[in-house]
């Protein structure tokens, strides 16, 4: 009788803090996740606010034109397409966790643009004006991913050429979809900032927080599994990139304290024949750009003419100092 009264007893209170665990980690909409205006409040951005401001408007006053597709569960996903000139090469953009493209992206947008590419920046699943309100942390939004170059390669054909960048849970969800069979006009992917896997990020930033310690974030994986639909304890981003036939180029801050950079570095020693490495002294969580944007801007170029060879867009064909 004794151990059924407390089997009644626990059965409410697992559940319900399994629950507050969902809203902690994956619940979606976030009240203030998709203002552009919000910033992280980082050791670094106080002092750079005003600097970071100035490229976000500068990135809202682009204008685009909204586009969707229908996810494999069903949900409708939005995106934003900027058009430079018809039959550019295409750079595919993935935000991060809680964010928007405007806020996380400014600077591979400034960069992307400047080198002449049309961007589709994509607005991930819980986010923005997509559906759903769970945030899978890579598991589901890898399919996505899949799915916008699909729609890339039927909007503008096979010949177009098709970039991926991703930062934080964007780099991650193009990681993990790396392993994939993409169309061959999929050239290469750029991801910044990266975690190793949904259960690591998810771990180390429960023990950060001092949340709880790392033997409890079982309770974590059944909140994902019984309010989310998913598993954190699915592919890795180091698993796919071992497998993957990608090109693909890696930045991270060595002060990034949100995503630590050994994570890239275990994504880079996975597969150091498709993967190529910078680190950035000093940057923080995808500030790369903010603190060294000349050096930033001359890995994508070169990543770019690596990859893309003579399909590169008109403005890098134009020798500069």
């Amino acid at each position: 009788m004794f151990l059924l009264w407390l089997i009644l007893f626990l059965t409410p209170v697992f559940f319900a803090f399994t629950f507050a665990l969902y809203l902690v980690f994956f619940y979606s909409p976030n009240k203030n996740q998709n203002d552009d205006r919000r910033l992280a409040r980082t050791s670094q951005m106080p002092a750079r606010r005003t600097q970071i401001l100035e490229m976000i408007d500068e990135v809202r006053d682009i204008p685009y034109e909204t586009v969707e597709i229908l996810s494999r569960d069903d949900f409708v996903l939005r995106g934003r397409y900027m058009e430079q000139k018809p039959g550019t090469p295409v750079c595919i953009c993935f935000h991060g966790y809680r964010g928007t493209p405007n806020r996380d992206l400014y600077g591979p947008i400034r960069i992307l643009r400047k080198l002449g590419f049309n961007l589709l920046l994509v607005e991930h699943r819980a986010h923005c004006s997509s559906e759903s309100n769970t945030i899978t942390m890579g598991v589901k939004e890898r399919f996505d991913c899949l799915d916008w170059t699909e729609y890339v390669q039927y909007r503008f054909g096979r010949e177009t050429p098709v970039l991926l960048v991703g930062v934080s849970m964007g780099a991650t969800s193009v990681m993990m979809a790396s392993e994939f069979a993409f169309p061959d006009c999929v050239k290469g992917a750029i991801a910044d900032c990266p975690y190793t896997s949904p259960k690591d990020i998810v771990f180390y930033r429960a023990q950060q927080l001092h949340l709880m310690p790392r033997s409890a974030t079982l309770f974590v994986e059944a909140a994902a599994r019984i309010y989310g639909g998913f598993s954190l304890y699915g592919p890795s981003a180091v698993e796919c990139v071992k497998r993957t036939r990608l090109p693909i180029l890696l930045l991270h801050g060595e002060s990034d304290y949100a995503v630590p950079h050994y994570m890239s570095e275990q994504i880079h020693d996975a597969n150091r024949d498709q993967t190529e490495l910078h680190l950035f002294p000093r940057a923080g969580h995808a500030l790369c750009y903010l603190l060294d944007p000349g050096r930033y801007e001359a890995c994508y170029r070169s990543f770019i003419r690596r990859v893309l060879k003579d399909q590169v867009p008109e403005p890098m064909k134009i020798k500069t100092k």
